[in-house]
């Protein structure tokens, strides 16, 4: 029998069978489907539902609440349908996206203390959908239909991020808060590390997404023969003081040319550089790497020999920007731009990694600590002009009005130094914008105009450096207080009390908040942004917790044999921020803004103040800014959505003038990006809300809003 189509008959099985095919595949029109919106991270949609009109009708439609409640940074992203994240407690999950009901959860709350998430990443092949993301040192692969670990990848599921880094760094701190980038069937992955001079190296690694064997190994702290070898100590790639150099940020590819852009921070010590005397190639850079190889193709250092902790906080913005050309035509050119804490932008060609505007090394203040060796030099960008104020700008007069005890501020800025990249000093370097930013883990977003939009933090910290005694003056001490001021005193002090206003929690009492193993657990796997110390023994450990606790038996403490921590001459006093008597910023405000950078020309289209403290607002002051974690999304309708602030408000603006259109208040502060897809013909945007940075409420649930 032989069988015969009509010509309407073989279009209907052509239609039939592009409807199959375009059902697998991933319409980027309606979905969210990967981190901060695309490979090219540029928080942008497509989707044109909801406008500058009618936003302002925007209404909750649905929330998913967690089964635990904290900080979540969660970008969740959308495909066919179903929305995946992350709980606080890092137990991935899937959801019914235009419901808002749970289809399965992953991971045990009592064993996922360990890391804050921002996200999962998806992969397809055919039928096989897999959600890829992190718990503590483990990359694990998921079936996405069911949640349920794939026994082939890895070990039962699982792939130990240590693989493939050097044996000096198998027992040391390696986790991933920030979702994996994918290349074909490749996926690069971001690590977090210590900052500490123990801390582990930071190569980038590539690893295949089918099996979980590790595919290629970039050095960010040369090995012999590499290029940058000799911008380290001779063989700091083996030793146990120097480390880091680790991409932690996330990262952008360019799936067409095969290009991955990654930015990586400092090296280990963070604030002090005397045991890694050079330029430190490839920390704090912009690398474009093959992305098949990990062969390097280009890179640029934005800040040389980082003393000021410094780190790329988020990955680069893959854009298509028009130049005018000297004869008056205009061209189009790919570039990658990378915002910085510093409040600079870089903006690079992206196959050759010509500066599209000029960069220039400007001298900047030698240091004055010894053995330490500041790099004479860092790059200025010409243009854009920073998005945020620097400390170089400073005077007097920009100490806050607001404050009651403004003179005894004016007399402690008076003994800072305030250089542009002053090294730390034993009296004090205001660094501003602080160590969060400027631009932050969140991001900027950008339209297909050219229009970079990126929100950012002013507030000032002070660096302050003390000199480490060599000899051992803690001899009456237990040795649960030897580890405890060894380990822990930088950021929670030495009495104990921590330093809330900087989010860094009081210890005293904490027996009353947790038990022994939970306290085990954060100390061995960090918790936020506190690394875990792997490298401690049980004993030790144990000796921290029971002198926290306060049942500490002196006379079996003292027999523990305590690991010494590598010896540095000086170190930092922690993170201070410069604040009044209340608590607020002692620089006058805003404290957060929002800039729009047309990066076609390098100018400003708008700034605005972003959010305002309650406290003042009370007292009728407003627009003062706020701190703020997070990034913005952009629709082609013209809207910027953006959460972020410590106010807890989730707001829409105008794209082109920086009017505010709409605003809510969510259940708790939304310290994340938004994701914003389409089901059924419905647009809806998604925000996680779990609160408790900067001082804020817990909250647990995920809040989804459209039209009505």
């Amino acid at each position: 029998m032989k069988l015969r189509l009509s010509i309407s008959s073989l279009a209907l099985l052509l239609f039939i069978i592009a409807s199959a095919v375009q059902s697998t595949s991933l319409p980027d029109d309606v979905d969210w489907a990967e981190y901060l919106g695309g490979a090219d991270r540029n928080h942008y949609s497509t989707l044109t539902q909801i406008n500058p009109e009618n936003v302002g009708k925007l209404q909750v439609t649905w929330t998913y609440s967690t089964p635990d409640s904290g900080q979540m940074q969660v970008n969740p992203i959308i495909v066919g349908g179903i929305l995946y994240g992350v709980t606080s407690s890092v137990q991935a999950f899937a959801l019914d996206a235009a419901t808002g009901k749970e289809i399965w959860r992953f991971g045990d709350p009592l064993k996922n203390w360990a890391s804050t998430s921002r996200g999962v990443t998806y992969w397809q092949e055919g039928q096989d959908k897999r959600i890829l993301y992190t718990v503590g040192p483990n990359l694990w692969a998921l079936d996405a239909k069911t949640g349920k670990p794939i026994e082939s990848f890895g070990d039962k599921g699982k792939t130990d991020l240590h693989t493939g880094l050097p044996e000096i760094a198998q027992n040391k701190f390696v986790i991933s808060n920030t979702p994996g980038t994918l290349f074909e069937d490749l996926i690069v992955m971001p690590l977090r590390l210590s900052e500490g001079a123990d801390a582990a190296p930071g190569d980038i690694r590539a690893f295949n997404v089918k099996t979980g064997k590790l595919a290629w190994t970039f050095h960010t702290i040369p090995y012999p023969g590499e290029f940058g070898y000799e911008t380290f100590p001779k063989d700091a790639y083996k030793n146990t003081y120097t480390g880091a150099a680790n991409n932690w940020a996330g990262m952008a590819v360019d799936r067409k040319r095969g290009i991955i852009y990654v930015p990586t921070g400092s090296a280990g010590y963070d604030f002090y550089g005397g045991n890694r005397k050079g330029q430190n190639l490839f920390a704090n850079c912009l690398l474009a790497l093959d992305a098949r190889t990990g062969k390097r193709l280009w890179h640029f250092q934005t800040t040389h020999h980082d003393i000021w902790d410094r780190d790329m906080p988020a990955p680069p913005n893959l854009m298509t920007i028009t130049r005018k050309e000297s004869d008056g035509r205009s061209r189009k050119i790919d570039v990658v731009a990378q915002v910085t804490k510093q409040g600079f932008v870089f903006v690079f060609d992206r196959v050759t990694g010509k500066p599209i505007f000029p960069i220039k090394e400007m001298p900047v203040p030698k240091s004055d600590l010894e053995g330490e060796t500041a790099w004479p030099t860092q790059p200025i960008p010409s243009k854009p002009a920073p998005f945020a104020r620097q400390s170089n700008t400073l005077t007097e007069k920009d100490i806050s009005p607001y404050a009651e005890n403004r003179k005894e501020l004016i007399q402690n800025f008076r003994n800072y130094k305030t250089s542009l990249y002053h090294p730390g000093t034993k009296e004090g370097t205001v660094i501003f914008p602080g160590y969060d930013g400027g631009a932050e883990w969140g991001g900027a977003a950008a339209d297909p105009e050219g229009i970079l939009y990126v929100n950012a933090n002013e507030m000032a910290w002070i660096q302050t450096m003390v000199k480490t005694p060599k000899e051992d003056k803690s001899a009456n001490l237990s040795a649960g207080e030897k580890l405890y001021v060894s380990y822990c005193t930088s950021c929670h002090g030495t009495d104990r009390k921590g330093n809330p206003k900087s989010n860094y929690p009081s210890l005293i009492d904490i027996n009353k908040k947790r038990d022994k193993a939970f306290l085990t657990n954060i100390i061995s796997n960090g918790k936020g942004m506190m690394p875990g110390f792997t490298a401690l023994s049980a004993s030790e450990k144990q000796a921290i917790v029971s002198f926290l606790v306060g049942d500490e038996k002196k006379e079996v403490q003292t027999a523990i044999n305590i690991s010494k921590p590598v010896y540095l001459p000086y170190k930092s006093t922690g993170y201070n921020k410069f604040l009044d008597n209340k608590g607020l910023p002692a620089i006058s405000p805003p404290w957060g803004t929002m800039s729009a950078i047309d990066l076609n020309t390098g100018e400003f289209l708008w700034k605005i103040p972003f959010g305002f403290e309650e406290s003042l607002k009370e007292k009728g002051i407003n627009n003062t800014g706020v701190e703020n974690y997070g990034g913005p999304v952009i629709t082609a309708s013209g809207l910027l959505f953006i959460a972020a602030t410590k106010d807890g408000m989730f707001r829409a603006f105008d794209k082109k003038t920086g009017k505010s259109l709409w605003e809510t208040k969510l259940p708790a502060a939304g310290f994340a990006t938004p994701s914003t897809y389409q089901v059924n013909g419905k647009q809806y945007i998604v925000i996680a809300c779990g609160g408790t940075k900067l001082g804020t409420k817990k909250g647990n649930q995920y809040v989804a809003f459209a039209l009505p």
